[in-house]
């Protein structure tokens, strides 16, 4: 039907570009990225207002440059996402420097399921690709209002991860796949609304967050083992550090679960503020008689 003709232009155009070598594809995307970054005004006032909230005691030219580089690691996240769907695997094998595989494996011997917990970077695609290599897993998500955009997701996640992806809806589904011993890919860490979602602190704000992360470790029993990708200097390739299981996780206090998450969150994107996605209104939701962040 025409209304999907841009997006099966899209998802071809994208498709070519897994078969671009590597070097033209972080140049092309960082150009990409930054024709976006002076294009898209009202996305880059959102991204500006992130980081001024959670970083302020830099300058504004440190924003600047981050939010500049910010937008350059979307372009190159385009074409990982491509190549994440469809390059084979002896084009990604140099690129790939997994840590900590020891973790995820201890974690799915004990049989009860493990919970990926990650969140959204700009090599979410990638990093999520290399972590199938040591484990198929179920990608949790939220259906898209595009029907097409939605075949085409589940189909190469399903294709990729071995494992179907899950709506996050479907409860039953994620607690069966925990009985299986399954891993569920799960990223909490964006704001949809009040409902399931306390304030807590995420970079010193309150924050509408999901603490579906400690009930589903509580229903189930399964493991938390936080995972993290970064993209390394030039041509290096990319970081993928798998965590320990979480120790006494699930608590009894699910304010103090949530807020262990964030914490844990706000750590790794310290370490490479500009793959984070900051485009995100993560600050929408605000607590009662807080201003709106965003009026624009």
């Amino acid at each position: 039907m025409p209304r999907y003709w841009p997006v099966w232009l899209g998802f071809g155009t994208i498709k070519l570009m897994a078969a671009l070598p590597y070097r033209w594809q972080m140049a092309l995307g960082r150009w990409i990225g930054c024709g976006f970054g002076r294009l898209a005004t009202r996305r880059r006032r959102i991204a500006e207002t992130n980081l001024a909230l959670c970083f302020p005691e830099w300058s504004s030219a440190q924003r600047n440059t981050v939010l500049n580089a910010h937008f350059a690691s979307l372009g190159m996240g385009l074409f990982e996402t491509a190549i994440a769907w469809w390059a084979p695997d002896e084009k990604l094998r140099d690129l790939a420097h997994v840590k900590g595989v020891e973790h995820l494996k201890q974690a799915i011997a004990r049989g009860k399921g493990v919970i990926l917990l990650t969140g959204h970077f700009t090599t979410l695609e990638l990093g999520a690709r290399f972590i199938t290599w040591q484990q198929p897993f179920h990608a949790m998500y939220r259906r898209h209002k595009n029907l097409l955009y939605e075949t085409w997701m589940r189909q190469e996640r399903e294709r990729r991860s071995r494992l179907p992806p899950l709506p996050h809806e479907d409860l039953r589904g994620l607690l069966r796949a925990f009985k299986r011993g399954h891993a569920v890919w799960y990223a909490p860490d964006q704001n949809h609304g009040l409902r399931n979602s306390l304030f807590v602190p995420f970079f010193g704000i309150p924050t509408c967050t999901l603490t579906a992360t400690s009930r589903l470790a509580a229903m189930s029993g399964a493991a938390v083992v936080p995972y993290f990708p970064r993209r390394l200097p030039g041509t290096a390739g990319y970081e993928v550090v798998i965590l320990p299981a979480l120790e006494n996780f699930p608590s009894d206090d699910l304010a103090t679960d949530t807020q262990r998450i964030n914490e844990l969150l706000e750590h790794y994107i310290r370490q490479a503020p500009e793959q984070y996605l900051w485009l995100h209104r993560r600050f929408k939701t605000r607590p009662a008689g807080q201003p709106n962040l965003y009026p624009f």
